[in-house]
């Protein structure tokens, strides 16, 4: 009997011991869903710097598993619902392919909306708390970026003027790149990244309009055969969001380390990365020779920025948003 009270005694101080410990922060696994393949340019830019600096400055108690691919859902169009809907806690998408609920923010994707020397991250983050926060209902940004400017990618076509466009049918990401396509005289096609390749093999459509990177993350140089470059075509934006909840849930440490890798550090990250996929794929465009690679001349840019200037002061004038583009721009 003695020893039966010796270890419950033992057994009672061994709790208390224990309430009156610190609280240590739980371990957590965050969801991360995508829609494109691991290879893809936003895995090395965004999704492993984000994933490994949490886990190493958490010690591993905060650690990101990553869906790629469409693995929580294969339309991505669907990417900001998900985070919404806590399908996935964190989901990157592309405003244009929901362009109704980023128009303020797509002013970042205007041509000529970026001034030299700034860069498109800055800008959104320049404008956010002010102009943006709400289009991103029920979400916290995790990083906002654009790609690299866009550039034709044709098929058997060459494009040095808005008058090789007449009648051409252009896949487009958007509302901004449709209505700058349709400027041109052609007639702008949207659809997901994912149908460029078939779409442009079977004819669906004669070009497209996208960054340079996208040449190699979709093997678009396979059905492609001419590139032209320096037409003012604009920019691609991206987000990566989490959802709001999910974030307010995590303990404040696991918060911290979270912000400490994501804003304006994981956005530029982001950026660069599309910058350097897209010089390194026009690179390779150059070096083969079964391809044509137009640099448009200053007169043949000019024929494109008479149409693409007032284009742009046009839609943001309908828009009222003068002044979301000071706010961006600091001016």
């Amino acid at each position: 009997m003695r020893a039966f009270f010796k270890q419950s005694a033992g057994l009672l101080m061994l709790a208390s011991s224990m309430i009156a410990a610190p609280a240590m922060a739980l371990g957590e696994t965050l969801s991360l869903a995508h829609f494109v393949a691991p290879a893809h340019v936003v895995t090395a830019s965004v999704v492993e710097p984000l994933s490994e600096g949490v886990e190493a400055d958490s010690n591993g108690d905060l650690t990101i598993q990553v869906y790629p691919g469409g693995e929580l859902g294969a339309g991505p169009m669907e990417q900001y619902v998900r985070a919404v809907q806590g399908v996935a806690d964190i989901t990157w998408g592309l405003s244009g392919y929901t362009s109704s609920q980023f128009p303020k923010s797509m002013i970042v994707e205007m041509p000529g909306a970026i001034p030299e020397g700034m860069t498109g991250y800055d800008m959104l983050w320049n404008a956010f708390d002010e102009h943006l926060a709400d289009e991103f209902p029920g979400t916290r940004p995790l990083a906002l970026w654009v790609s690299e400017p866009s550039i034709f990618i044709m098929r058997d076509r060459e494009i040095r003027s808005p008058e090789d466009l007449q009648g051409l049918r252009i896949r487009v990401s958007g509302s901004v790149p449709g209505a700058l396509v349709e400027a041109f005289g052609a007639t702008p096609v949207q659809m997901p990244a994912g149908e460029m390749y078939n779409a442009l093999q079977t004819g669906l459509i004669e070009g497209i309009v996208t960054g340079a990177s996208a040449v190699n993350d979709f093997k678009l140089d396979e059905v492609a055969n001419s590139y032209t470059v320096g037409a003012p075509l604009g920019h691609i934006m991206f987000y990566l969001v989490m959802n709001e909840e999910r974030y307010e849930g995590l303990s404040e440490e696991h918060r911290a380390i979270l912000d400490e890798h994501t804003g304006r550090g994981l956005s530029q990250k982001g950026e660069e990365g599309w910058n350097a996929s897209a010089e390194r794929t026009l690179r390779a465009l150059r070096d083969n020779p079964d391809n044509t690679v137009i640099d448009l001349t200053e007169e043949e840019i000019a024929t494109f920025t008479e149409i693409a200037d007032p284009l742009r002061e046009k839609l943001i004038e309908e828009m009222g948003a003068e002044d979301v583009l000071t706010a961006m721009t600091g001016n």
